[in-house]
């Protein structure tokens, strides 16, 4: 159910200019401030107020609630704060299992449907490591390496999200549906941007991969070949600025030349050891090797110019990209960059993956 002319960026880019704080304000909003926003025109404003089919919307909220799933929407801050920050996020997420899960930094582990010993091997390998640095393994619950993440993190005792391509009733494939319920009973979740009742066609699964890789930190291509949904999963990571991090394979294997493919582009970060994984991520892990808390000051207690103390305020309790930093601050990116440089150098601020800043 759709309101005519209202896509992801139309019905996001409403909520975000509009101010609302619940999405079910827009429909009191009057007409002449929704005039004020861009993209919003004539049509679209009468295809807002003509809209009359709440009952049917109430039986989906009701369908939902059945099946002992909860609606979580861009404005909530139960709603994954990476995937946010992509250019298409939706702007409903169906959830069963713990909304806290979504908010844990992960990485998305992906890989073919019908990986060989060495990719189950390195899948397992991988999702143990994510899961022992505190991190959520996030994937697409597919057969094969997704289902090889999810297990093991389940094994683990750590938290894993799997993102449906069909809708939060319609596990797919079948065979996992045990598999999604020892996930959410060990504290992740599943998620999908679909309603009940929607069939697991081929054409959602491209739209469910953007999620995977938009809601984390990066992305870990385990076993892959030329072509399939794990390279597309990557090249959507690459677009999102997410990090794409590949297990080489040996040579001729057709199984794991895209892998080798990725590397070779450049397009991919060879990994041979965890720390290959967080010397490109700025994200908090929990290992032995985590250096212990210093007396540092806070950004606050330092001796600050005007500018930069702006701009560590803008910076409280949320990440910003570096456009919108040069937005919100009416300041060119060149004459930011110096700034922001040196806020790293006094350990105020550090720079994250896809030039997103946070306070330290």
């Amino acid at each position: 159910m759709q309101i005519p002319g209202f896509g992801i960026q139309t019905a996001r880019k409403l909520i975000h200019r509009s101010g609302v704080k619940d999405a079910s304000e827009i429909f009191e909003l009057p007409v002449n401030q929704l005039l004020k926003i861009d993209g919003i025109g004539n049509s679209k404003i009468k295809a807002l107020s003509d809209f009359s089919e709440w009952e049917k919307a109430d039986q989906i909220i009701s369908k939902s609630e059945k099946l002992g799933a909860s609606l979580i929407s861009f404005t909530d801050p139960e709603y994954p704060p990476m995937l946010k920050q992509i250019y298409d996020p939706p702007v409903l997420i169906w959830i069963k299992g713990d909304p806290a899960a979504l908010q844990t930094e992960g990485i998305a582990v992906v890989g073919t449907r019908n990986p060989g010993r060495y990719g189950r091997e390195q899948a397992e390998i991988w999702s143990r490591k994510i899961i022992e640095n505190g991190l959520s393994v996030n994937s697409g619950l597919a057969y094969g390496v997704d289902s090889v993440a999810h297990r093991t993190a389940v094994k683990t005792g750590g938290r894993t999200v799997g993102v449906l391509g069909s809708g939060i009733d319609w596990i797919y494939p079948e065979k996992n549906r045990s598999l999604a319920s020892d996930m959410i009973n060990n504290g992740g979740a599943i998620i999908t941007e679909y309603p009940p009742g929607t069939k697991p066609d081929a054409v959602n699964f491209p739209e469910r991969n953007r999620i995977v890789s938009g809601m984390s930190h990066g992305v870990l291509v385990v076993e892959s070949g030329i072509k399939g949904g794990s390279m597309i999963t990557a090249r959507t990571a690459l677009d999102q600025n997410r990090e794409v991090f590949v297990v080489p394979h040996p040579l001729n294997y057709l199984k794991g030349e895209g892998c080798n493919y990725l590397i070779r582009t450049g397009q991919g970060k060879l990994i041979q050891n965890f720390q290959d994984i967080t010397d490109e991520l700025s994200i908090d892990v929990h290992s032995d090797a985590k250096e212990k808390k210093t007396d540092k000051k806070t950004w606050s207690e330092m001796d600050l110019t005007g500018e930069a103390a702006s701009l560590c305020e803008l910076l409280q309790d949320k990440n910003l990209h570096l456009d919108e930093l040069a937005e919100l601050t009416n300041k060119p990116v060149y004459k930011l960059l110096p700034l922001l440089l040196d806020l790293e150098m006094q350990g105020a601020v550090r720079q994250k993956a896809g030039k997103y800043f946070e306070l330290c």
